[in-house]
């Protein structure tokens, strides 16, 4: 019986490069056989995409290039550089925009993978260049291929310090507040000291003295112990949230 395989069935391709391949394009190479060239490559990979879909570029001994799903000629080639740097221009405009650590992360999610695969791109596109040392076009490419590994590796180690730097500036807000609810709760810890005794003797000796509200009709005096009330909680609510001296 014989097995399916990944490369187009109309591809005069030497049969050991059919024979070495599985079923799943496996790890990025380059495969040379009797003047024969064959990438196999992997497609930009997505931040939620588990497998990688595969490519295959064929250079025949002539020069003439062909791909599975890009068409022939180098420029299947370029296609194939160009999806990688729509998705590096997006990922670029997310990093700018980015403030919080979530979206940090979230482009570094999206980043690592690509990056990586990019990098392992360069690296075939390298070997392929040693392999068909006098093919002036797949040189540029492979210095296009460079460039890219090199965008992919800045903007990860943007978005990490990016990350970084939030979730830094949230650790200090964090500190900052505990610190002024760590004051605010001294302060009002101070005040009940302070009236703690004077209470307690109020409570257990009584102080119904006479102060001229008993005289007003209700409910007077019951709206001006409220106003008043309302009045020092505001005064004494100011207080307790006024910033520690020193502090921002």
């Amino acid at each position: 019986m014989t097995r399916a395989s990944l490369l187009p069935m109309v591809w005069e391709v030497p049969e050991i490069f059919r024979e070495r391949l599985g079923d799943k394009p496996g790890r990025q190479r380059a495969m040379f056989e009797e003047g024969h060239l064959l990438l196999v490559l992997h497609q930009a990979p997505k931040a939620d995409e588990a497998g990688r879909r595969g490519r295959f570029f064929w250079r025949k001994p002539d020069g003439a290039w062909a791909s599975n799903d890009l068409g022939a000629g180098t420029t299947a080639l370029v296609k194939h550089l160009h999806e990688f740097e729509t998705q590096l221009e997006r990922l670029d405009k997310m990093e700018e925009d980015a403030q919080s650590a979530a979206e940090y992360f979230a482009v570094i999610d999206a980043v690592t993978p690509l990056a990586r695969c990019v990098r392992h791109l360069h690296e075939v596109l390298q070997e392929a260049r040693q392999l068909a040392s006098k093919d002036r076009e797949l040189l540029n490419i492979r210095d296009r291929a460079y460039e890219l590994d090199r965008r992919a590796d800045l903007l990860l180690a943007d978005s990490r310090n990016g990350l970084e730097f939030a979730l830094a500036r949230r650790a200090e807000q964090q500190a900052e507040e505990a610190h002024r609810m760590s004051t605010s709760a001294h302060r009002l810890n101070m005040l009940a000291s302070f009236f703690f005794p004077l209470v307690t003797l109020a409570a257990l000796l009584g102080t119904n003295l006479r102060h001229g509200l008993e005289e007003l009709t209700p409910p007077y005096p019951f709206v001006i112990l409220l106003a008043v009330g309302l009045v020092a909680g505001i005064g004494l609510q100011a207080f307790l949230r006024r910033p520690p001296r020193g502090g921002k």
